[in-house]
């Protein structure tokens, strides 16, 4: 059977979902970063800020960056980031900054698109466990891809919402 879907297509449709979130990031005024998304969310949840813009932008590239490592054993964030995400009611030493999360943005483009690049079918058949259970690490990328996809289209309705204009749809990443 001959693949249907190359490195480089696979590439152009997850980096313009990175530059989508990316742009959302960029777009957000200072006043609106850590405002809450939604009202009906668990206290925990609030208290951690996990319902914040801020925070929407790092869970999404936490999981990116960890997604594209392929398990959680032996997975840490680059610093400043916590390693945090992983368990039930850990909460972020602090909030992060613009230029952090576009700095963390920007290594996890870089790491995707290498990775996406040399993906060989082996590689992409390779099983990653987690504990929602197991998947091919190219069916993983795929994942990943509607998860940044998501994310980013989050940000950017709660900026609409706010009469935030944000950049236009980007069609495919160069």
């Amino acid at each position: 059977m001959t693949a249907i879907l190359d490195n480089q297509m696979l590439w152009r449709q997850f980096g313009a979902a990175i530059e989508m979130l990316h742009d959302a990031l960029a777009d957000c005024p200072d006043e609106l970063w850590e405002t809450r998304l939604w009202e009906d969310q668990p206290e925990q949840w609030v208290a951690a800020g996990f319902s914040s813009f801020w925070y929407l932008g790092y869970h999404t590239l936490f999981w990116l960056d960890l997604y594209l490592y392929g398990a959680e054993e032996g997975f840490a964030p680059p610093a400043p980031f916590a390693l945090v995400e992983m368990e039930a009611n850990e909460a972020l030493p602090r909030t992060y900054t613009r230029g952090e999360l576009l700095g963390y943005l920007a290594y996890c483009r870089d790491k995707c698109q290498t990775t996406i690049g040399a993906l060989s079918s082996a590689e992409a058949q390779r099983l990653c466990h987690f504990p929602w259970g197991e998947v091919a690490y190219g069916e993983l990328q795929l994942y990943s891809l509607r998860h940044v996809q998501e994310h980013g289209a989050q940000l950017r309705m709660f900026l609409g919402q706010n009469a935030v204009k944000s950049t236009d749809w980007v069609t495919q990443s160069a």
